[in-house]
């Protein structure tokens, strides 16, 4: 019997996980593993719910959003009891290396298993929408996400213009606001409400009164769900009270986010990531994440890829501020 590889996504779903779902069946096949697919997470993992992997399997799904596989959260997965069920399925099927597809808490899981069972091998690949995990520049899925965001704003923009309208856009980011400043930045906004910062509706009226002043008719403002603010509708209100020259309008975008097509970015970075990934564990490899670092991939120890947030990019948020004139 060849040896396996299984394969998983836990966690939330992001645009480009079919891509790495692909990219490492077809890798395994082609160093002589057979795949093997994990459904609904470490939930399908403790549960046994499994099945072998061909090429064909594997056919028509880079451009398609979601997981083949389904993902999820696991709550067994967190006691010793639940991890013992799952190292016992992987012994049942003969699995000794594992892909993980996550983020944090698909890591913090990973590490926390072979910690236990050091015997099985697991190396994760960052997919995230969120792109807060250390090791890597890019998580699968963020690309796609700003530019479902981009999109919607750039709509926005066109009825706030035509109504004179003020817009507070709220994006994901419940811990972080890669999401929010990149389409902040990408999307021409006027502010940005991100977790990382302190929110300053003094200096966000500041920049609307100037633009009201040389007769600017409309506004955007992107803001994160996790920043102090409490999300795009109390942050309406709060401009409502301190600035009432606009009519405002509070618009979640929610999960649509997660779905579509991926990007071709998302898409190329998942084919590297999952091929690399294949190559590393069949080179003997354990215990890491695999990103990508200036073009270059890199392993990250999972206790290193988790332990704390990356910080925005300081510039970006100059940008935002500076070019709101």
């Amino acid at each position: 019997m060849r040896s396996r590889i299984g394969v998983l996504c836990s966690g939330g779903d992001s645009p480009g996980m079919n891509a790495a779902i692909r990219a490492v069946v077809r890798t395994a096949l082609y160093l002589g593993y057979e795949p093997v697919g994990i459904y609904r997470g470490y939930e399908g993992l403790i549960d046994g719910e499994m099945e072998t992997l061909h090429a064909n399997s594997v056919s028509g799904i880079i451009q398609r959003g979601g997981t083949i596989l389904r993902a999820g959260r696991s709550p067994r997965f967190l006691s010793p009891d639940g991890r013992q069920q799952a190292y016992q399925q992987l012994q049942r099927w003969n699995i000794q290396k594992l892909i993980v597809i996550g983020g944090d808490g698909t890591f913090r899981g990973a590490q926390d298993f072979i910690n236990e069972y050091p015997d099985i091998q697991v190396l994760g690949l960052p997919g995230t929408i969120d792109n807060d995990l250390n090791g890597t520049d890019w998580t699968i899925g963020f690309d796609t996400a700003v530019n479902i965001a981009l999109d919607a704003i750039d709509r926005l923009r066109d009825t706030a213009a035509a109504m004179g309208r003020l817009f507070l856009v709220e994006v994901m980011g419940r811990d972080a606001g890669f999401i929010a400043l990149h389409t902040a930045v990408a999307g021409g906004a006027e502010a940005v409400l991100v977790p990382e910062t302190p929110t300053d509706f003094d200096s966000i009226v500041r920049v609307l009164e100037r633009g009201w002043q040389r007769q600017k008719t409309s506004a955007i403002i992107v803001v994160a769900e996790g920043d102090e603010a409490g999300g795009a509708i109390l942050a309406a209100e709060q401009l409502r009270q301190r600035f009432p020259h606009y009519e405002i309008r509070a618009t979640v975008l929610g999960h649509i986010q997660r779905g579509g097509s991926p990007t071709a970015h998302d898409r190329i970075l998942a084919s590297k990531l999952g091929v690399v990934a294949v190559e590393r564990l069949h080179e003997g490899a354990t215990g890491a994440m695999v990103g990508i670092h200036c073009d270059e991939t890199i392993l990250t120890p999972f206790s290193k890829a988790v332990k704390s947030h990356s910080p925005l990019n300081p510039l970006l948020l100059r940008i935002v501020e500076m070019l709101s004139l």
